[in-house]
């Protein structure tokens, strides 16, 4: 694909759907990128060709200008030595020169017109590239959130987690089937005091077990909102 082809297609892409079309979006955009590069580089090369004919070219003209000089000294030297002669002639050839820097001075506007429009597409190119380059980050920055949040999700999921909260359920139903039992023995009668410790004792022990897997439970979760 040549140059000009690809730039046209380049300035006229829509990233945005591209990307959506594309079945991996982050090699395309990887790719996208580097084509964009390289024909930046491409342009900037064939911008420099056209500004070194344009500085030929007033080297030309430079030299020309100072070659008419000295003919039209010519001229006015042989006029003085009564020469006219000679000066027609010298003058003759400043006449060649004359319109020899002017056909060069024709070729000047294809060369500023084909530079200005290199440095419109030079413009416009750096503008994809740094559109592409915005799109990479965003595609990079989704594609981390979505990796991030699979991790978690396989934490919520994961078997020991499930394993805990079983645990804890358990735990839960052990403190309300001791507080019943309590509760029944309370009915009818009174209790002795050794009875009333001993009930004490044994909530204290499942209250304090509850909240010790209630905290390790919490650090858990914590530790797996952190990844």
């Amino acid at each position: 694909m040549g140059i000009f082809t690809r730039l046209t297609d380049i300035i006229n892409s829509n990233i945005s759907h591209l990307l959506d079309k594309a079945e991996d979006p982050d090699k395309m955009i990887r790719m996208m990128i580097q084509e964009m590069e390289d024909t930046l580089v491409e342009v900037r090369s064939s911008a420099a060709r056209v500004i070194a004919d344009r500085k030929e070219l007033d080297r030309n003209l430079v030299r020309l200008k100072k070659v008419e000089d000295d003919w039209l000294a010519k001229a006015e030297l042989a006029l003085s030595k009564d020469r006219e002669d000679l000066a027609n002639a010298a003058l003759i050839e400043k006449s060649k020169l004359v319109d020899l820097a002017q056909e060069l001075e024709q070729d000047r506007a294809p060369l500023e017109e084909a530079l200005k429009k290199y440095e419109d597409d030079i413009v416009r190119l750096e503008a994809k590239i740094k559109e592409a380059k915005q799109k990479q980050k965003t595609l990079i920055e989704r594609k981390n959130s979505a990796e991030s949040q699979l991790r978690v999700r396989a934490k919520l999921y994961d078997n020991r987690i499930e394993d805990v909260m079983n645990r804890f359920h358990l735990m839960e139903k052990r403190v309300e089937e001791t507080e019943s039992r309590v509760e029944a023995q309370e009915l009818g009668r009174e209790k002795s005091l050794h009875e009333e410790f001993a009930d004490l004792e044994a909530a204290e022990n499942v209250a304090d077990e509850l909240e010790e897997l209630k905290a390790k439970l919490a650090k858990k979760n914590a530790k797996d909102e952190k990844k």
